[in-house]
């Protein structure tokens, strides 16, 4: 699943590199109604490939609305590993492979984490580094778990996993959306393994990411902790 809001100048590059390390692969665009155009780009790599399927969203609504609509169409149908990646290429699509030997050898939420041995970030200078690092730190120690890369948006989730997960409960619109699913998977008691990636930064398009996301995401925390 790759949500989609103003990234026609990575979208194509994107779907190609997963296509490139998992040609098995299929590919759900969610798009927020994108003015550059993005949507219709999808439209058409679709009706070109049929590995390639359009979710049109009527507005933008955050990145955890995006992906709840992602999950309800995925689970509607026969697919057993779902993942979450972004669209401006900082992924690393030769990591799916081994994201998928992690579920396929019982992991049920693998995670893609750069916080962890042999993972890392390229092109963001220290201060972002620190913030994403401190982010997680502080989601560590709040909640009491061990995951090191609490807000990274590269997941594999087994379809059991999702079917188990609380997501008619889940509010978060922004980043904080990756907090919750993570703890919500180490609150039932399900295997979450984190395997290293090496995050690129973006070098076309905007980021979404703005101060109110990241207020959403330190409440957010304090929350998840008293509700358990």
């Amino acid at each position: 699943m790759i949500p989609t809001y103003n990234e026609l100048e990575n979208l194509e590059t994107a779907i190609k590199a997963v296509h490139e390390h998992s040609p098995v692969a299929h590919v759900l665009v969610i798009d927020d109604q994108s003015p550059d155009g993005t949507g219709e780009l999808a439209d058409r790599l679709a009706a070109k490939d049929d590995r390639i399927q359009v979710l049109h969203r009527a507005e933008k609504e955050g990145l955890g609305r995006a992906y709840l609509a992602g999950f309800q169409w995925a689970l509607a149908r026969d697919y057993e590993l779902i993942f979450e990646m972004d669209a401006d290429l900082s992924h690393p699509a030769e990591a799916i492979p081994r994201m998928v030997q992690a579920a396929e050898s019982g992991a049920d939420l693998v995670l893609g984490s750069r916080w962890v041995s042999g993972g890392g970030v390229i092109g963001w200078p220290l201060k972002r580094k620190v913030l994403s690092q401190g982010g997680s730190l502080y989601a560590r120690l709040i909640l009491g778990a061990t995951i090191k890369d609490f807000t990274g948006g590269f997941k594999c989730f087994k379809r059991e996993t999702l079917e188990r997960l609380p997501l008619e409960t889940i509010e978060t619109a922004g980043y904080g959306f990756q907090i919750e699913l993570t703890w919500r998977a180490l609150q039932l008691g399900l295997h979450v393994v984190e395997i290293p990636i090496t995050f690129t930064d973006r070098v076309a398009g905007l980021s979404k990411m703005s101060t109110s996301i990241f207020t959403e995401a330190l409440l957010l925390v304090w929350k998840l902790r008293w509700s358990r």
